[in-house]
């Protein structure tokens, strides 16, 4: 029973001081942005690692899961005659949540790991130490550019991301027996779908870009233990920052819709 108090609450403590970190890791991002530290040439990098080079499995995600869920749709649908509101469901859906959530994961599993083995193997190397010798922030120099990075680009991503999805619901929608006028008039109909739908679902992701970031410079950061401590830090980061994606997709949905 001892044994298992002190499991719980060094879980607690442990949780406090992952909020804590991420607390002040964010305050003082936000302090050197609004300094005008924007990270240069180091940000304009971390975009193109970030955002480009994360597009091709995001489309490839979001176009799977529009097409799975065009399918099922149009399968449920069709019987009844109701084939006509499947490009509407299917739109609604992609630009609320399967775009924003499924971009926010793909990008946490790929980006965010790379972010805390990197900066974890800097950290277990002293380089980070090295930074602070030099009279350089570690925040400013590191956090900066990555937090900014995937501020940005993950509404970007959420945008080709809405394009692609719908078009591989028409393509399903259509092959299922989905008459092609009528999907579109669906997917473009106000009363399913507005310009504030596909708005708000690329803001839910400057949320997703910040969680991204700041979970996995925050576990790079407090790195220790050598190869064993960055494999852990890792895997953290991806765990952490995808249960938060979904956790706050659930208070901001709420927010905008509800």
């Amino acid at each position: 029973m001892r044994v298992a108090g002190r499991g719980w609450t060094a879980s607690f403590v442990g949780l406090f001081e992952f909020i804590g970190e991420n607390g002040v890791l964010l305050g003082q991002a936000a302090r050197f942005l609004a300094a005008g530290a924007m990270g240069g040439l180091e940000t304009v990098r971390q975009m193109s690692l970030i955002g480009v080079n994360s597009l091709p499995i995001a489309l490839v995600t979001t176009a799977a899961s529009a097409a799975v869920l065009s399918l099922q749709s149009a399968a449920q649908a069709v019987p009844y005659g109701l084939g006509s509101l499947v490009g509407g469901l299917v739109s609604a859906s992609v630009a609320r949540e399967v775009a924003p959530v499924l971009t926010g994961v793909v990008v946490a599993a790929r980006v965010g790991s790379a972010i805390a083995a990197e900066l974890g193997t800097m950290k277990v190397t002293e380089q980070v130490d090295a930074l602070r010798s030099l009279a350089v922030d570690p925040v400013e120099y590191l956090v900066v550019p990555r937090f900014l990075a995937c501020v940005i680009m993950l509404p970007v991503l959420t945008m080709y991301a809405d394009a692609i999805g719908v078009v591989a619901g028409y393509m399903v929608a259509v092959a299922s027996g989905v008459s092609p006028g009528g999907y579109i008039a669906s997917a473009t109909n106000p009363t399913f779908i507005s310009m504030y739908d596909v708005l708000m679902g690329m803001a839910k992701t400057v949320v997703f870009g910040a969680i991204i970031a700041l979970v996995g410079c925050q576990q790079g950061l407090r790195t220790r233990g050598g190869a064993a401590g960055v494999g852990q830090a890792t895997t953290n980061s991806v765990v952490l920052s995808i249960m938060l994606i979904y956790i706050s997709n659930y208070f901001l949905s709420e927010m905008i819709w509800m």
